[in-house]
């Protein structure tokens, strides 16, 4: 999937993955392991935290309970550089004998490593799982492919709009509600105050704009029958993309400077105190507090094109699955229902500020911090996820959406032609992938 941005701050990138050798038990014709071993050693790939040690806390005590639960199981826990996901993901689809009986893994990956044949299939299982009754809808579409379940929701990621509440107060503003409100706002604060962004924005900053197409009424793709086609140039959506590039430019973020910058800049301009608003997420909370705006914001959802609507957030988030692989089945579900379960994940919010994918385990989180209110909000109004076809990896990797922002602020294509070429590569890509 695409990394969500995690600002110097204790918080997951949006994927994960690792491989070292070991032997497994023979492989079907399919890809699963031909035995479900219910002793022996599982093993399990982890993302490596910017600060680690309270995540593996949490993790350490799951695993403990969990052998001790199961007599004869023993957990190794590998804490894998998200620079080498790629690769490594990769090397254990293609050989089934190195690989983990359990991943983390971003969630927009699902549908590619569904397709793969990597992921099983644990739709019976979830379904039977107590605690999965409470798991927050749109996290669960993150691991459903064709009505199938292939893991459980770790965490969930949502943007909402952080603002300088000094600023506002000096310039006798109000949080936007809506979002002309937001760009006239940001305008407004550029040309009283030059020195600071109205608003930081970037061309490369795609879950940032995503919530302007989806707030106009457009959509990044539709499906029918299984298959998807772009819908990023229907008109709804061109009325998105241009109100997001209408924040570029000389009179609040220039595109000489804010063309390129993604989610992370946009993020530290705000907390450096060079901006008066972004869109930052829950996972942005730690780096905001320590930099030079500490005690001087508030964070509200970010305004949708009506009066008091919230526009729709990207659901980011993280996942654990089990491999097809496994020669652990049963004890692999049982460790993932163990590290991804209520207890677990209450103890990641409070280590790490991970928002829960259970809807009371959220709202207890929220009693816990008010931060997180505006961004359970946000969920609760409605967010939205990617494509799940597997071909959503080759249009992320391959900068599609990103590229359309840029030829657009930066002036080289009108909103119609970069649009045109969005989903012209964007169709190629869900065609290749047979979905």
């Amino acid at each position: 999937m695409k990394l969500s941005a995690r600002i110097a701050a204790p918080v997951a990138a949006l994927v994960l993955a690792g491989l070292t050798a070991t032997a497994c038990a023979p492989q079907t014709s399919d890809g699963k392991a031909a035995t479900d071993e219910k002793s022996g050693t599982l093993r399990v790939w982890l993302f490596q935290e910017v600060s680690n040690a309270p995540k593996k806390q949490v993790v350490d005590a799951a695993v403990a309970a969990f052998e001790q639960q199961h007599k004869g199981a023993k957990v190794e826990v590998e804490y894998i550089p998200v620079d080498t996901r790629a690769q490594r993901i990769k090397a254990a689809f293609n050989d089934p004998k190195s690989a983990p009986d359990l991943i983390e893994y971003g969630n927009t990956d699902t549908a590619g490593y569904v397709k793969d044949g990597g992921l099983a299939d644990i739709s019976a299982e979830f379904g039977a799982w107590a605690d999965a009754k409470d798991t927050d809808p749109t996290a669960k579409a993150s691991v459903t492919v064709d009505g199938r379940i292939y893991g459980a929701p770790l965490f969930v990621g949502v943007r909402a709009l952080y603002y300088r509440t000094d600023v506002f107060k000096d310039l006798g503003l109000s949080a936007p509600k809506t979002q002309d409100e937001l760009v006239s706002t940001a305008k407004k604060i550029h040309k009283a105050k030059p020195d600071l962004y109205g608003i930081a924005v970037g061309g490369a900053y795609t879950y940032g704009a995503m919530p302007f197409i989806w707030a106009n009424g457009g959509e990044l793709a539709t499906e029918e029958g299984g298959s998807y086609k772009s819908a990023v140039n229907s008109e709804a959506a061109r009325k998105g993309i241009a109100s997001y590039a209408s924040l570029f430019g000389d009179d609040n973020c220039p595109a000489a400077k804010c063309a390129q910058m993604g989610g992370n800049a946009t993020v530290t301009a705000f907390a450096s105190g060079k901006a008066a608003m972004a869109i930052g997420g829950d996972f942005s909370h730690a780096a905001v507090e320590a930099g030079s705006v500490k005690g001087k914001y508030a964070v509200v959802p970010l305004p949708g094109v009506t009066a008091g609507s919230i526009a729709p957030a990207f659901a980011g988030g993280n996942n654990i699955g089990v491999m097809k692989s496994s020669s652990h089945r049963t004890l692999a579900v049982d460790l993932m229902k163990s590290l991804a379960g209520k207890e677990t994940q209450g103890k990641l919010f409070d280590a790490m500020g991970f928002l829960p994918t259970y809807t009371d385990v959220r709202a207890e989180a929220a009693r816990k911090e008010p931060f997180v209110k505006p961004f359970i909000d946000s969920l609760g109004a409605g967010a939205k996820f990617v494509p799940a076809s597997p071909g959503w990896g080759k249009i992320d990797s391959s900068l599609v959406l990103p590229t359309m922002f840029q030829e657009v602020v930066s002036g080289r294509k009108d909103v119609n032609a970069a649009s045109d070429a969005a989903a012209r590569k964007m169709d190629e890509a869900f065609a290749s992938a047979g979905r």
